[in-house]
């Protein structure tokens, strides 16, 4: 399998959301939240950090059916995300919400992708800006390396992280999350798909695992969702549906460090950061 690099260019959108408190809410739900901050509409629903993927979904799948990708989406996996919080997403925002290829690179275990949404407001101010890291499993990159807008790798911790938390995964977590999110990819909800695929079942989405790490740093450390102003990660390992994982963290300077970590102590997450007001 082969994937030119002269796809990096191509672009989607721009899209338009309406954004209402009901789908902020319903996301918050969807990750069990039970702080009342994500739920007052009377003073204003707050969004959850890592609510964007929401909005950033619908647009990434144009991109994702060019036909030199669309035959690689089942060796498709999320392996790292850069989001950049310009200012928290708003209950009555109107958003419109653009995606290109910035970049694709040549990595061991295959093609890695960078797709980077950005969306802005009524205003054209911008709100959030992703970058979505894809890793084409066992794909080989045709034409050499090619970028053309600066990414960046998340920074490993300067530190042992101590464990801070542990997440209890449900059964059905992936069909929850998918529904709530309004994400859907058969690999998190279609048994015999995500075995065609060649996975041992279905898997939880990364940003469902992101998302419940985030909210498990942000209780330990007493951090409000809108201090956060950047969330960076890697996805290292596959969640199985249920299970039992680990977060492990700690503050360093205006950044708390984390790791997510399975039953047996690989890190399914890694070089997690949030940075903070």
């Amino acid at each position: 399998m082969k994937l030119s690099s002269a796809i990096v260019g191509e672009q989607a959108g721009p899209l338009e959301h309406e954004v209402d408190a009901r789908w902020l809410m319903a996301y918050s739900a969807g990750l069990g939240e039970t702080d009342p901050r994500y739920y007052d509409t009377e003073r204003g629903v707050v969004a959850h950090p890592l609510f964007p993927v929401c909005y950033e979904w619908p647009v990434a799948q144009p991109l994702r059916a060019l036909p030199a990708l669309k035959p690689l989406f089942p060796q498709l996996l999320h392996a790292q995300h850069d989001l950049r919080i310009h200012r928290p997403p708003r209950a009555d925002d109107h958003l419109r919400v653009s995606a290109r290829i910035v970049s694709v690179m040549q990595r061991k275990p295959g093609a890695f992708v960078v797709f980077r949404f950005e969306a802005r407001d009524a205003a054209g101010e911008p709100v959030t800006t992703t970058d979505f890291g894809a890793l084409y499993r066992g794909v080989t990159v045709e034409g050499g390396d090619r970028q053309i807008e600066a990414t960046a790798d998340p920074e490993p911790s300067a530190q042992t992280l101590p464990k801070a938390a542990e997440l209890q995964i449900a059964a059905n977590a992936a069909h929850v999350y998918t529904e709530c999110a309004r994400v859907w990819n058969p690999i998190h909800t279609d048994v015999a798909y995500a075995r065609a695929a060649g996975l041992p079942d279905i898997i939880l989405h990364g940003t469902a695992t992101l998302a419940l790490s985030i909210s498990a740093v942000l209780r330990k450390f007493g951090t409000n969702a809108p201090a956060v102003r950047r969330a960076q990660c890697r996805f290292s390992g596959m969640v199985e549906m249920p299970s039992t994982l680990a977060v492990h963290a700690a503050l360093q300077g205006k950044a708390i460090r984390f790791e997510t970590r399975n039953a047996s102590g690989e890190a399914v997450i890694g070089r997690g950061a949030l940075l903070l007001h």
